[in-house]
């Protein structure tokens, strides 16, 4: 394919489940001899994601939305931002993203895909300016099936436009770490021999890590540890939630951390208690790691865990059957293992960083072919 200047719009810099991807997904791009260009909305200062990108070889800019409603401005600006760089294809990551990002992209006579990460709850107003820049993209990509038809029946696009390509990860980042495991577990007090259930993510109410301290509370033991990883607004409520318990000691706060792969490969299993969620890359993470998952059934989770066979499922908010499938896997060391390995295989398979690269670079491919033989109108002087 012939070298293309890549655009990834995102909402911010900030260290969140969309940028990672965009990330992963410029890293492979760049590897491949095309040039990208991570946009960001947000106001300055950029987030952490911003240095990142840079880091890997992508250009970055920052070219913020003015004001808390509607800003008729940033597309005009964004297209000139595109026109400056040079961009032959724009890619926007979800809601706010394709609302000015596609418009930016129609002005300056460029094709658009854009992604949807997750569930995305919105006003009913807001969910109309995502249709209607929905209906001028030239592809509207789902990361799971589940939200392809979610997508489909809020009419958040045309079936016609609609493709589902999984998000993918560094599985070689993200692999099995006996080095790892046992420096973590030093640092942090757990015995070698402990059963450690840990999870991985903003400590805030939709992830809901107050019902996993419920669910382990009642089976800690000096044998079963719990530990959570991240900060968020949440982090107060949940330290004071664990004190409450009978064995707060066996309950570890480690904060936000950069060596997420470490500290995975020092779990036993993994739990994730989130209310809504799109594809959390965390699940693949762990599951790539080696680890078996349990996890509620929302948004997209079911699509990447198959109950007793890749992971196990529960219900949103269900203390007990949450408790349930934790402690039958602490019981059931086999089970455990024998998940785990299809759950890895599943990944390599099919949630690596290349194959959604490939993915995304044929998409693109088709869109281009198809513009190229299809006259396109003229965009107005003064648009």
């Amino acid at each position: 394919m012939t070298p293309l200047s890549i655009a990834h719009v995102l909402s911010s810099f900030g260290m969140g489940g969309q940028e990672c991807v965009a990330l992963d997904l410029a890293k492979a791009q760049l590897a491949a001899g095309h040039r990208v260009l991570a946009l960001s909305l947000a106001e300055p200062p950029d987030g952490p994601m911003a240095e990142r990108f840079r880091a890997a070889g992508a250009q970055t800019e920052t070219t913020p939305k003015w004001g808390p409603s509607f800003d008729p401005t940033l597309a005009l600006r964004l297209s000139h931002c595109f026109s400056k760089a040079g961009v032959d294809i724009v890619h926007t990551h979800n809601p706010q993203a394709l609302v000015y990002g596609a418009p930016a992209a129609t002005v300056s006579g460029l094709p658009c895909v854009h992604t949807k990460h997750g569930v995305n709850p919105d006003s009913a107003r807001r969910l109309w300016l995502r249709r209607a820049a929905s209906s001028i993209v030239d592809a509207y990509v789902a990361v799971t099936p589940t939200l392809a038809r979610l997508a489909v029946d809020q009419h958040e696009c045309d079936s016609t436009q609609l493709h589902v390509i999984p998000n993918g990860i560094d599985t070689a980042r993200f692999s099995p770490n006996e080095a790892a495991r046992q420096q973590v577990r030093g640092e942090l007090g757990i015995p070698e021999n402990a059963w450690v259930v840990g999870t991985v993510g903003r400590l805030a109410p939709e992830k809901n890590q107050g019902l996993l301290i419920d669910a382990m509370a009642p089976i800690l033991d000096p044998r079963r540890h719990l530990v959570i990883v991240g900060s968020g607004p949440d982090h107060e409520a949940l330290v004071a939630r664990a004190q409450a318990t009978l064995r707060p000691e066996l309950i570890h706060f480690t904060g936000a951390r950069n060596d997420v792969p470490a500290l995975l490969a020092s779990f036993d299993a993994f739990a994730l208690t989130s209310e809504s969620e799109g594809l959390p890359l965390v699940v693949l993470e762990a599951m790539a790691v080696g680890l078996p998952v349990v996890a509620t059934a929302v948004g997209g989770v079911p699509d990447v865990i198959e109950h007793a066979k890749t992971g196990f499922l529960v219900p949103s908010a269900d203390r007990i059957e949450l408790m349930k499938e934790l402690l039958q896997l602490s019981t059931r060391p086999q089970t455990a293992r024998d998940v785990a390995t299809t759950a890895r295989l599943m990944v390599l398979e099919r949630h690596s960083t290349p194959h959604m690269a490939r993915d995304y670079e044929s998409l693109y491919d088709r869109i281009l072919r198809r513009r190229r033989s299809t006259p396109q109108l003229p965009v107005a002087a003064n648009a």
